[in-house]
């Protein structure tokens, strides 16, 4: 801000609103303590100046301290970001978890810490090809969390499928999969911001196929293809997929049409 004072200035965490099991409380409890991990971390730090008390629990019990002079919290306090930008991908489903053995995946996928909570498929929601759960209305309930917490404006800078994309014989690449998911979630951000949340954008994931940092060049985001595998560069041709046509028509019409 000192430096560009006409700036506009946030932070952009990857969100995924967690969900408790069931009404046990133990289940809601392990939910409360990875929203707190998982969430309100970052955010709690960026925009209050002061870390989350419930993940710095979490952080203690496992043998961790953080420390750091006085006067850096001093400037986290002074620090204020003018809005907030963050991923959204799908929401995680806990409950508790009282035996053995940590389980790590990818960071949109079930995890477990002993004592603290495990991750659980919500029976609710489809999966992707990839494990992913597919929530759009968590999207909607995602934005409406962060912007009671910290009452500022949202801009979605990352919200995607990513699939096997197959080509068919004359060049054509027919993702109606894609096209459903972002036509839920775009739906769900417009039920967002007329509920009163400020959406200042909406970026979808991505413009191009790119490298998955889990899957590679299998698991495909973009409206356009690219000809390519993990093994073989191939000619790099670039295709437009039904999926370019389809958001071309979202832009234009800025979001009223979703057909």
């Amino acid at each position: 801000h000192e430096t560009l004072p006409h700036a506009k200035i946030g932070t952009a965490p990857n969100i995924s609103v967690i969900y408790p099991a069931t009404s046990d409380p133990k289940d809601n409890l392990a939910a409360q303590y990875v929203n707190a991990v998982r969430n309100w971390l970052y955010l709690h730090i960026a925009v209050r100046g002061v870390y989350n008390p419930i993940a710095l629990h979490y952080i203690r019990s496992k043998g961790y301290r953080l420390e750091f002079p006085p006067e850096d919290l001093d400037t986290f306090k002074k620090a204020k970001p003018d809005f907030i930008a963050f991923n959204y991908y799908n929401t995680m489903t806990v409950g508790q978890y009282e035996g053995e053995g940590s389980h790590q995946g990818d960071q949109q996928t079930a995890l477990s810490v002993p004592g603290f909570y495990k991750g659980i498929s919500n029976p609710y929601l489809p999966f992707t090809q990839f494990g992913w759960q597919v929530d759009p209305l968590g999207f909607r309930i995602t934005l409406q969390e962060i912007h009671a917490r910290y009452n500022l404006p949202l801009l979605v800078t990352e919200n995607g499928l990513g699939a096997y994309d197959k080509v068919e014989e004359d060049g054509s690449i027919h993702d109606d999969y894609r096209i459903d998911y972002l036509r839920d979630h775009v739906s769900q951000l417009r039920d967002a911001a007329d509920a009163g949340v400020e959406v200042m954008g909406y970026c979808p994931w991505s413009a191009i196929d790119l490298i998955s940092t889990h899957q590679g060049f299998e698991k495909r985001y973009g409206f356009i293809y690219v000809d390519r595998d993990n093994q073989d560069l191939k000619d790099l041709s670039r295709r437009k997929k039904k999926s370019f046509h389809w958001y071309k028509q979202v832009i234009s019409s800025n979001g009223e049409d979703l057909r």
